[in-house]
């Protein structure tokens, strides 16, 4: 045997000695929504979910939305305004330093102070009165008012070094030396627009994180995405559209998972000011008043939107008609609160009522890139509020990371969006969504039309602070039928997820609804 031969065999006898574990192994993810910034605390949007490879919570979550320990390993309710949490040992950020009380502080202190943020934190931290560091992996949290649902609220805030971030601002946040957490993968590089690359972090202190690197790459277009996974050039893709999947049931290279979601989608209308900027007369003419802000037009604008033909045609049957801000199965869903129905004829009768016989003439916002098939969404809702008397002016389609600052800007007047909930009651969701906006209360983060009803409000109050579940749920369910019967939001559907990957890589859908590398595996011969 030739000496070429001979090295060539030995080269081959030592790669097949070495375990499958020490090749390199790499995920490639093509997803449709782009973060806005690598800032845990900058965005509560689902956009931003990325960051959870990067950084942890304090409390976890499983697939179903239930209760973990995450950096907090234990905890107790010490008096009704007084919570203990015991961290986890021997945990490190990536830089080394290690995780103690002092970056939770921090990580509390800053939540209420990111600029500009479109979707802040303040509510999940606006009931803490103070903290005491009893040791540096024990402390104690006093809130301002009883708050038996305020691990739900805390849960939702991300931990950051201290050591890492402090003085840096969100947009530093894509350098790998400030963008520090705890999390199963590091930060390696940020290309706007382009992809995410994180690396495994080997000092990880739960399971081993299965990929060596993992890519991120933000595609928005459907067919592009779809077109990605079949060519083989990424494993795992989300939010496949309902009319691609019988195709991908078909392939036998590709596995198809899909889950039932607790997102609500809804159309949003700029019921708080006098003027609105896309609202005018039948012939574009200013009007005096904005429509919008009659309940009757806002009831008149429901019974024009046919929940089932978007759901059974548009979707392919994947969704679920709403008339509520949470699903059957989670806390707070009111029976008294069904899917309003079709009712064109019923619709302009309400607006004659109102004193808009001849309708008037209204812009509809969206995102283009959020959730599946938003923009085909948007544009079925306003053919449909046409067919009733309302005349669309447009209806403008947006990627989502331009389109949330500007909804948060009340830029808008009737705008598609969705909020979902990840708790095991509706609480946060109606606190964030439809209770009134205020930033020292941390109330209305998300409340980008700037509605308000007492009503709602002070059932809401009532049910955070009581720490009896009959009557919480009681309480819930009130304050969802004030703001429903208000049409605070006008609720569409809740839809079901889909995503799918090359065969060899699993993916554990959530209702949550994240697609990030914690929820992907390697499927093991």
């Amino acid at each position: 045997m030739s000496r070429l031969r001979i090295a060539a065999a030995c080269i081959l006898i030592a790669a097949c000695s070495i375990p499958p574990s020490a090749f390199a192994r790499a995920l490639i993810m093509a997803v449709a929504a782009e973060p806005s910034s690598m800032d845990p605390l900058f965005s509560r949007t689902q956009s931003n979910q990325q960051v959870e490879n990067i950084f942890e919570h304090l409390i976890a979550r499983d697939v179903n939305l239930q209760i973990q320990p995450g950096l907090a390993a234990a905890w107790r309710v010490v008096d009704p305004n007084t919570w203990e949490f015991k961290l986890r040992p021997n945990v490190r950020f990536h830089d080394g330093t290690p995780f103690t009380a002092r970056d939770v502080v921090y990580s509390v202190k800053r939540a209420s102070n990111v600029p500009n943020s479109p979707a802040p934190f303040s509510g999940a931290v606006a009931n803490i009165a103070s903290i005491d560091v009893l040791d540096p992996l024990t402390l104690r949290i006093h809130t301002k008012t009883p708050a038996p649902g305020f691990l739900e609220q805390i849960g939702m805030l991300f931990i950051v070094s201290q050591h890492a971030t402090e003085g840096h601002p969100s947009n530093q946040y894509v350098s790998p030396a400030v963008a520090v957490g705890t999390g199963p993968y590091k930060l390696e590089r940020w290309v706007p627009g382009d992809y995410l690359e994180l690396t495994r972090n080997d000092d990880y202190w739960g399971p081993k994180p299965p990929f060596d690197t993992v890519t991120i790459r933000f595609v928005a277009n459907d067919a592009a995405r779809m077109s990605a996974l079949l060519s083989g050039s990424v494993d795992l893709i989300d939010n496949v559209p309902p009319v691609n999947v019988p195709r991908l049931k078909r392939d036998p290279a590709v596995t198809l998972y899909s889950g039932p979601s607790a997102r609500l989608i809804y159309l949003a209308l700029d019921s708080s000011r006098q003027q609105s900027p896309f609202v005018s007369g039948p012939n574009g003419e200013p009007l005096r008043s904005n429509p919008l802000r009659d309940l009757r037009v806002r009831q008149a604008i429901s019974k024009m939107i046919d929940r089932r033909a978007i759901t059974q045609y548009l979707l392919n049957g994947a969704g679920v008609p709403a008339g509520q801000i949470v699903p059957q199965g989670i806390g707070g869903y009111s029976t008294a609160l069904p899917a309003d129905t079709y009712d064109l004829a019923g619709a302009k009768k309400l607006l004659a009522q109102a004193g808009y016989p001849q309708g008037f003439t209204l812009t509809i916002h969206s995102s283009n890139d959020r959730f599946s098939s938003d923009g085909d969404v948007a544009q079925a809702v306003g053919q449909m509020l046409a067919r009733g008397g309302i005349r669309i002016a447009n209806v403008v389609t947006q990627p989502y990371n331009v389109y949330v600052g500007a909804a948060a800007k009340q830029s808008y007047s009737a705008f598609i969006f969705s909020f979902g909930n990840t708790t095991s009651d509706s609480t946060v969701a109606l606190s964030n969504v439809m209770a009134t906006y205020s930033r020292s209360a941390g109330t209305g983060a998300f409340n980008r039309a700037r509605y308000s009803n007492p009503a709602l409000d002070q059932a809401l109050a009532a049910a955070s602070a009581s720490f009896d579940p009959v009557q919480r749920e009681r309480l819930l369910e009130q304050a969802a039928e004030a703001g429903f019967r208000d049409l605070g939001v006008v609720p569409l559907y809740f839809p079901e997820n889909f995503w799918a990957t090359r065969n060899g890589i699993t993916f554990h859908p959530n209702k949550a609804e994240f697609t990030t590398a914690t929820y992907v595996g390697i499927r093991e011969k």
